[in-house]
């Protein structure tokens, strides 16, 4: 396990892990794009363990780095800062957010193949990226608890799949090994183990967008545990690439 865990990006999912990974007694050093003074209210709530710097500082604190930000971004990433780390990719491709990508419309790649190619010098691998923000921090439990969910990871590198394993189980969560990049399509958007299963069906009568905000904050979610996992990722078919944002991560 890393002593200091880096964050690129601490927006909802960013902020997640961060408050995960300080509650598991980790160092988080957090960055956006908008400069560390913007991340001071973050940093105060999280206390002595968490500091705010830029991209770069955040990609040289640790071993183990999350890069959280929107696909269309990830040419931002600092690709020689982040040489020799491990970089946890959290990207779901979105058109409408992204702009189309050719490559990923034409299934010659995926999203983390995308930032793979731009991080050459670094072993990507995916995960956080099927559930919602609130649900990846509501859902954590500790190691061998009964309800405990787990989360896919997918990378080429068995070494750097097995520290982030080590890295979801200090903070709360199973992993299941889907395989390697080129596989990580099975988690994206529109495929079965996205985000809907762990938020549970949607109630019925919830006719405006303040209920269905309300109820998307206070539901503490489904249980997801490994088993099903696996079942929902064999289950997975091809789809086209990207997709409207779900309901549930709007």
């Amino acid at each position: 396990m890393p002593e200091t865990l880096g964050l690129i990006g601490s927006g909802n999912i960013g902020a997640a892990v961060a408050r995960l990974a300080v509650a598991a007694g980790l160092d988080v050093v957090l960055s956006n794009s908008r400069g560390p003074a913007t991340l001071a209210e973050l940093v105060a709530e999280l206390g002595p363990r968490a500091r705010a710097a830029t991209p770069e500082e955040a990609a040289r604190a640790g071993e183990l780095v999350v890069a959280t930000v929107p696909l269309r971004a990830y040419a931002q990433l600092p690709a020689d800062a982040l040489a020799g780390r491990t970089v946890i990719d959290t990207t779901n491709y979105y058109p409408y957010r992204d702009g189309r990508i050719e490559e990923l419309d034409a299934g010659k790649l995926t999203s983390s193949e995308l930032v793979q190619r731009h991080l050459p010098g670094s072993r990507v691998v995916k995960t956080f990226t099927n559930l919602d923000f609130r649900r990846l921090f509501l859902l954590a439990r500790p190691a061998g608890a009964a309800d405990r969910s787990a989360l896919a990871v997918a990378g080429d590198d068995a070494e750097a799949k097995a520290r982030v394993t080590d890295l979801l189980d200090a903070i709360g969560y199973d992993a299941v090994d889907l395989g390697t990049l080129s596989d990580s399509w099975r988690i994206g958007p529109n495929t079965p183990i996205h985000v809907q299963p762990y938020l549970g069906a949607w109630p019925e009568g919830l006719s405006t967008d303040e209920e269905r905000g309300r109820w998307f904050f206070q539901t503490p979610g489904v249980p997801v545990p490994a088993a099903r996992v696996r079942e929902l990722i064999a289950s997975a078919v091809p789809v086209p690439a990207g997709g409207p944002t779900p309901r549930s991560a709007g």
